[in-house]
């Protein structure tokens, strides 16, 4: 049984303060803790786990510390969770550390200025997995990589795309030849568009779209062309309507 003082901290992990502050977030459901077992052992810091569950995976769980599992009850793993179904297992693991420089990424990378949603946020993570996109850079506006809605939402993509956080103004000005392709209502058709080998693509807030400071800093406009009439797209949508266009070469 998990003492109260247990509890009260793995609880906390749902918020970003207790995340940064500890360098740790919280993974749940079996998908996405084999993926980390799998890939990333070393990264896991605890994991709960009902008893089938311990059983099924016994070879997965000889990559990590055995002092760092621990068996429990669905009723305990009911108090841990954030899920309003928790699902079997639930794991403690280490943040990846910040980068000391951002340079500018290989190949086709991502830009995010302030999306703001979580769900919308892990699923363009997860496209870019899809897509071979290997980095993300992201305003501070937008949500914590580690929110327990994101990291559901990647689906276990956050062990293999790199996303960094930084001032994206800034960004561009120190790094004034990265070619930068930003997604509005009015650019140029994607179907007008070669595919791209390098460069970034840079996708805007759900309602306020690119600040404006950042298309002054941008190579080209680029839209995806309207047929119907929806006022706009989902911003991860969105994102794999282009990336299916313009990263074929990625």
């Amino acid at each position: 049984m998990l003492s109260k003082s247990r509890v009260k901290y793995i609880q906390s992990l749902n918020h970003k303060k207790l995340r940064d502050e500890e360098g740790c977030f919280i993974i749940e459901g079996p998908k996405i803790t084999e993926e980390f077992l799998l890939h990333a052992p070393d990264q896991i810091l605890e994991l709960y786990a009902v008893e089938d569950w311990l059983n099924d995976n016994k070879m997965l769980l000889k990559r990590m510390n055995p002092s760092a599992f621990f068996a429990i009850s669905t009723a305990d793993l009911e108090k841990i969770s954030s899920r309003s179904t928790p699902n079997q297992v639930l794991a403690i693991v280490r943040k990846k550390k910040d980068p000391q420089e951002i340079t500018v990424p290989p190949g086709v990378f991502l830009m995010l200025d302030g999306i703001q949603d979580p769900g919308n946020f892990g699923t363009i993570v997860r496209i870019a997995d899809w897509f071979g996109i290997s980095a993300i850079l992201c305003s501070p506006e937008c949500a914590d990589l580690y929110n327990p809605k994101v990291v559901q939402s990647t689906m276990g993509s956050l062990l293999r795309v790199n996303v960094i956080y930084t001032n994206l103004a800034a960004w561009c000005k120190t790094n004034a030849g990265a070619e930068v392709y930003a997604a509005t209502l009015h650019g140029k058709s994607i179907y007008q568009c070669a595919p791209l080998t390098h460069g970034a693509i840079l996708m805007g807030n759900e309602s306020k779209g690119v600040q404006p400071e950042l298309l002054q800093l941008c190579k080209e406009q680029i839209t995806i062309p309207r047929t119907g009439l929806a006022e706009s797209l989902n911003a991860a949508v969105a994102t794999g309507i282009i990336l299916s266009h313009l990263a074929k070469q990625v």
